[in-house]
């Protein structure tokens, strides 16, 4: 297996504790710093942390639990000035030897979202850089940006097409309350 450790900060599995938990702590320098605002497409990023426990999980597996903190710096989606948030997440890994990796077209997903499978190294600087990527606001807003708006357009003269009419079964409801009206009567 790969005897060159993927970054500084990746723990060799045959290297840790079996009776102890392992505690790590991550604070990146200016320079990943620089590498994970430019990879995320951020920004800004300050006050990054990612700190937990690598513990023994039967005989061969492990589990990873860990705090991420950060404050990120976006861009609003609709004014494009900065907005920052604070992140703060529970991080959990379960690395598994025996993890079955299923290569079909539909799988169920499996019981447990946190399991991985178990490599010669846990490499905690790509956890901490997924972890963060999960976190992050999807859509970041600044508190003082429009509230969208509704926006129809259609022919002059011609009333625009609704919401409500835009759906597939909606014609089909209007014409089975007309049939139902129909057979009142």
């Amino acid at each position: 297996m790969s005897p060159t450790p993927p970054n500084a900060t990746a723990l060799r599995v045959a290297a840790l504790s079996q009776s102890t938990p392992t505690a790590f702590s991550l604070i990146p320098d200016a320079a990943e710093f620089a590498a994970l605002v430019d990879a995320l497409g951020l920004v800004g990023l300050r006050k990054l942390r990612f700190e937990g426990t690598v513990r023994p999980l039967g005989t061969a597996d492990w589990q990873l639990k860990g705090k991420l903190g950060a404050t990120v710096v976006q861009s609003c989606v609709v004014t494009l000035e900065p907005v920052t948030t604070r992140i703060e997440a529970n991080v959990l890994r379960v690395f598994l030897r025996d993890y079955q990796d299923v290569d079909e077209a539909e799988v169920e997903m499996p019981e447990d979202e946190n399991a991985e499978p178990l490599g010669v190294w846990i490499d905690l600087e790509a956890i901490m850089e997924e972890e963060l990527a999960l976190a992050l606001p999807a859509y970041p807003r600044c508190d003082d940006s429009p509230e969208p708006t509704t926006l129809r357009v259609t022919e002059p003269g011609k009333t625009p097409m609704t919401d409500e009419q835009a759906r597939p079964f909606a014609g089909l409801a209007a014409l089975k309350a007309e049939l139902e009206d129909k057979d009142k009567e």
